[in-house]
């Protein structure tokens, strides 16, 4: 018995030896073969390792964190593990009050609203809904309308601006760019089909900070489908042409205004400098994602299979990435994925049906936040820290409209303008690389020239390294591109403050905003290059000996997003 014991203390030493000579592969996951549904991993290390970011992902976006949703239980749960977290960490508290959280004062609206014309009332909806939560009160009275014309259409015919003046204006399309000649009409009816369905499913109000917006001018915001409009205008809608007139109406618009919990987690690890710890290179990623299927629960495998169906489907005809695969899309898409049949007996055949009602945002944005508190054990572990300080930012809100960076940016708990740079992490955990017929090793890069053209040299010039080499793609980072992912994560607010940013993502993929975002799915070999590549770029910007340039003056803070 004594020999075993040491020969096995034997082959210990030679293992730590080895080990020690030849590093293990950072991107080695602890589990062979399909990933489990449930996943208990062991405890985590300093070290950066696909493991520890397995083991903290499956926590964060298990179903007990009931899909994280601003303003939700889940959210307070989900806050509630990164507190815990970084207080075990060993990071100082940055939030208010000598913690580690920062309130953010989060309200959902529920909007109440009335049109009527003639005897007839239109009900809400049912025959419209509001377009957006974060409308003002109005109310209007024996008001015109009149139809404008297609917006959104390059050449379109549309009315006038003083033709719109006070009048109730009638479009076709829900476009996201701004229409000058809408900025006159007392309200807007957007004619949608595709819309409006998905907004009257929406079900609970809007989440947001209370708005501030102008009360006597803004128009009243809704969203009609055709039948509808039909009504309104008293013939079949395909008839009506720019300048048509339709009944007069009169509604109104109002809310009921409910407040909710909503908070950031700010952690910071002091630098190692004392000339320039005072500065702070930020870590930002969204603890939130968008909480519990409202219309019920639905089979998973099955939404598994139609979505990779469908995901085959417009790679081979488009070459692109689908997103929210449920949702109407155009009727050529339509008459395409009208032909899925998904074959429920062979998956029974494989595992027992479960049904799922929790969008789990394993990757959006679980895999930002995980991996933020990857990096705040690594960076604490160093002997020698970063030479300025690294603020660790968890941003609530960021499915509702940026909300928690844009309160964070706007009330700081240490001066913006001792912040050096930003790096964001949104949707980091599966890399649309493969599937877009490039490598595994894809990334979506954004913002990194747009301040400081020397942070984007800087991240160009560290991907160059032997041990990263990842496969960079700026296509979405295009002025003007349509999908405008520049605008849509938390990085913009930092950007809007004159912040320099680099915004990483993996982007689009079929999982986006489903039910089937969940750990099991998860590409953690790429995972860990990506965080990997943050470490360094964070590491390599806050041991700078000067602060990054920045080639553009401060903007307005208030200025409008351009994609």
């Amino acid at each position: 018995m004594k020999g075993k014991f040491v020969r096995a203390a034997r082959a210990a030493v030679v293992l730590a030896l080895m080990v020690g000579c030849t590093p293990m592969d950072p991107t080695i996951i602890p589990v062979s073969g399909q990933l489990p549904l449930k996943y208990t991993g062991p405890s985590t290390g300093p070290a950066i390792t696909a493991g520890d970011l397995m083991t903290r992902l499956y926590i964060f976006s298990d179903d007990s964190m009931l899909g994280r949703r601003a303003g939700d239980v889940g959210n307070l749960k989900g806050t509630a593990y990164i507190e815990r977290e970084v207080r075990k960490i060993g990071l100082i508290p940055a939030g208010e009050n000598g913690t580690y959280l920062q309130d953010v004062p989060l309200i959902r609206r529920l909007p109440a609203a009335s049109l009527r014309f003639g005897g007839d009332s239109l009900i809400l909806n049912t025959d419209f809904v509001v377009a957006d939560p974060r409308a003002v009160i109005r109310r209007f009275s024996g008001l015109p309308v009149i139809y404008a014309g297609k917006v959104g259409q390059p050449g379109a015919e549309l009315i006038t601006a003083e033709q719109a003046s006070g009048k109730i204006v009638v479009v076709t399309g829900f476009p996201r760019a701004v229409i000058p000649m809408l900025r006159s009409a007392s309200a807007i009816l957007y004619v949608d089909d595709a819309n409006f369905g998905v907004m009257r499913r929406g079900g609970r109000g809007g989440v947001m900070i209370r708005p501030r917006v102008d009360t006597t001018t803004a128009a009243a915001p809704f969203v009609i489908p055709v039948a509808t409009a039909t009504k309104i205008f008293g013939v079949p809608f395909e008839n009506v042409r720019p300048g048509t007139m339709g009944q007069v109406l009169t509604g109104s618009l109002s809310f009921t205004e409910i407040p909710l919990p909503g908070r950031n987690v700010v952690a910071v690890l002091p630098g190692s400098d004392p000339v320039v710890k005072g500065q702070y290179v930020v870590l930002g990623a969204h603890n939130d994602h968008i909480g519990i299927r409202a219309g019920g629960s639905l089979e998973h495998d099955s939404v598994r299979a139609y979505n990779k169906a469908v995901e085959r489907i417009v790679i081979d005809r488009t070459g692109l990435v689908p997103s929210l695969p449920g949702r109407p899309g155009s009727a050529e898409q339509a008459q395409w994925l009208a032909g899925i049949k998904v074959n429920v007996d062979s998956l029974r055949a494989l595992r027992p049906g479960r049904l799922d009602s929790v969008y789990n945002g394993a990757d959006d944005d679980g895999s930002g936040s995980v991996g933020l508190l990857e990096l705040a054990e690594y960076f604490a572990s160093l002997p020698v820290k970063p030479k300025r300080s690294i603020l660790f930012v968890w941003h609530t809100g960021e499915e509702a409209g940026l909300l928690g960076s844009r309160w964070f940016t706007d009330n700081p708990t240490v001066p913006l303008d001792s912040v050096v740079g930003a790096v964001n992490m949104d949707m980091v955990g599966r890399g649309a690389g493969s599937e877009r017929g490039k490598s595994d090793r894809y990334v979506s890069l954004l913002g990194s020239r747009r301040i400081s053209k020397e942070m984007g040299d800087i991240v160009d010039a560290i991907n160059t390294k032997p041990q990263h080499k990842l496969e960079f793609d700026y296509q979405f980072d295009a002025p003007g591109h349509p999908e405008r992912f520049y605008c849509r994560s938390d990085h913009w607010n930092y950007a809007r403050m004159g912040v320099p940013v680099t915004f990483l993502s993996g982007g689009n993929h079929v999982d986006y905003h489903q039910l089937t975002d969940e750990a099991q799915y998860i590409d953690y070999p790429q995972f860990t290059r990506v965080i990997l590549l943050a470490e360094d770029i964070v590491q390599t910007i806050a041991n700078l000996d000067h602060r990054l340039v920045r080639d553009k003056p401060k903007p307005a803070p208030d200025t409008p997003c351009v994609q």
